[in-house]
């Protein structure tokens, strides 16, 4: 469902300041992987959302969504495929908008545009149904604006505006680091129950190690700019926080991201 093949991306390449995001980075995610992803600040991890996503293209190799390669796609063309989920609440919807409008923006993204009403009562009645599986009580607040509700409840509408479509693949960065501990764990259930219900194709970053070893089939460490770890659904099962960390600090040879991993 997603193949990166020989990524590569250098920012301010030939200056000073010039810095290897992305080092001939390959990844495969066959339909339905949920893939986590960790590593200390600037490993790489969001500059390869942002190369999936369009928001960047690669100074050279391939990505291939579907069977297609869409490097040439920018970052409008590929979003019907692409469900996103980013760190800030704010950022995944439009505070002054109402409920049902967010979603009705959401549910045309993979679908041609025409002069309809946006909102009707049949689409009332499915936006309805699926606020209701969140389980919040955002079902019977389909008319309030988005601005007012809480950053877990924005969170959560994010989440489902990203995957009611059914996406190719889902990108979630960091979702729930903006959130406290309570409003975290009840997004991080959701993803769970979403994703699995819907064989969503899921990469998504962490610096929770409990959390990327709780969720998903696979997990990928990062470290400047390569995949330098890549743990399978067998061995997964076995793995510890303490042993990832020793990984992590097998390869860095440093303890001090502890804290960035933690």
């Amino acid at each position: 469902m997603l193949k990166l093949k020989q990524i590569h991306k250098i920012f301010n390449e030939g200056t000073i300041d010039e810095k290897i995001a992305l080092d001939q980075i390959n990844l495969t995610l066959n339909p339905g992987d949920f893939v986590t992803i960790i590593g200390s600040n600037g490993a790489g991890k969001s500059t390869m959302m942002n190369m999936i996503s369009g928001v960047l293209t690669p100074d050279t190799g391939t990505v291939e969504i579907d069977g297609k390669i869409v490097n040439d796609l920018l970052e409008h063309r590929r979003a019907p495929m692409i469900g996103r989920v980013f760190q800030d609440p704010m950022a995944g919807t439009a505070p002054t908008m109402t409920i049902e409008e967010n979603l009705a923006m959401a549910y045309s993204r993979n679908k041609k545009r025409t002069l309809s009403i946006g909102v009707n009562s049949k689409r009332k009645e499915m936006f309805y149904e699926y606020l209701k599986s969140l389980g919040l009580g955002l079902e019977d607040r389909l008319t309030a604006k988005v601005g007012l509700l809480s950053g877990g409840e924005r969170q959560a509408l994010s989440l489902l505006m990203a995957t009611f479509t059914q996406p190719k693949v889902l990108l979630l960065d960091e979702h729930t680091a903006a959130l406290d501990p309570a409003r975290a764990e009840l997004i991080t259930q959701l993803t769970k129950s979403i994703v699995e219900k819907s064989k969503l194709t899921t990469l998504m970053v962490t610096h929770n190690m409990k959390q990327a070893i709780d969720l998903g089939n696979r997990l990928i460490m990062m470290d400047k700019g390569q995949i330098i770890l890549d743990v399978s659904e067998k061995e997964k099962a076995n793995l510890t926080i303490e042993s990832l960390l020793k990984e992590f600090e097998r390869f860095k040879g440093v303890a001090s991201d502890r804290v960035l991993l933690g």
